[in-house]
């Protein structure tokens, strides 16, 4: 189909990511955690063969960072604007002009998000009647946009970090005129709650989110050492 699947991603920073993560974590843990996340959303995006892999990211001066990272399975694109929704109308219409037939931007936040998720986008997307394709987040953002067309108008004049963001986006998608599709919604692990719920998730799931997985277990591990010492 080559629609473009493009994940959003930041260098692996202490202090920089998963700051809401401490102090359950601590600074380096969280950034060794958002490593995991980025590593297992890749693996995800790679089993969805019906899609041309990108990594949309930030800062410019870690594309270094970011091949080493990714090896040679993704291309790479700086993301360009001063927030969120700038980085986002820039990249989709990017991938768009590179004569994608359609494209889906998702987060590096959700490891457990199941496959079929990414597979129903690009599925989504090759329908002539859906402009655009959201996954709506528990927390009011969306975990994933797709879109068949440029569309400015969705990221503009949107509260960004605020429970409204998904319903400003479709307000704007309602004035635009643009023809709407929702996936499933899932969650965000932006918190020590959010962690938890995954924690106990990725327990009862034996196939997604290895690196995740195995970090979890890992920092339990040593804290019930430090319980019994």
């Amino acid at each position: 189909m080559n629609v473009a699947l493009a994940i959003m991603v930041k260098q692996p920073t202490p202090g920089r990511v998963k700051t809401r993560l401490c102090p359950s974590l601590t600074p380096e843990q969280a950034t060794d955690l958002y490593r995991c996340f980025l590593l297992d959303k890749m693996a995800q995006v790679l089993r969805i063969a019906s899609a041309i892999p990108y990594l949309g990211f930030t800062p410019p001066e870690a594309e270094s960072y970011f091949r080493d990272l990714a090896g040679r399975m993704f291309s790479l694109l700086p993301q360009q604007g001063k927030d969120l929704g700038e980085r986002l109308d820039h990249l989709s219409t990017r991938l768009l002009a590179a004569g994608h037939p359609g494209v889906v931007l998702i987060d590096s936040d959700t490891p457990s998000l199941p496959d079929r998720f990414l597979a129903e986008s690009i599925e989504r997307l090759t329908d002539p009647h859906t402009d655009a394709v959201f996954g709506p987040a528990e927390d009011g953002g969306y975990y994933l946009v797709g879109l068949r067309r440029s569309a400015p108008a969705l990221f503009q004049g949107i509260t960004w970090s605020t429970p409204v963001v998904l319903e400003q986006t479709l307000q704007a998608a309602a004035g635009a005129g643009l023809r709407v599709q929702l996936l499933p919604s899932w969650y965000d692990v932006d918190t020590a709650k959010d962690l938890g719920r995954l924690a106990r998730d990725l327990e009862s799931d034996g196939t997604a989110a290895h690196h995740t997985r195995s970090f979890l277990e890992q920092i339990t591990a040593g804290r019930s050492q430090g319980d019994r010492s």
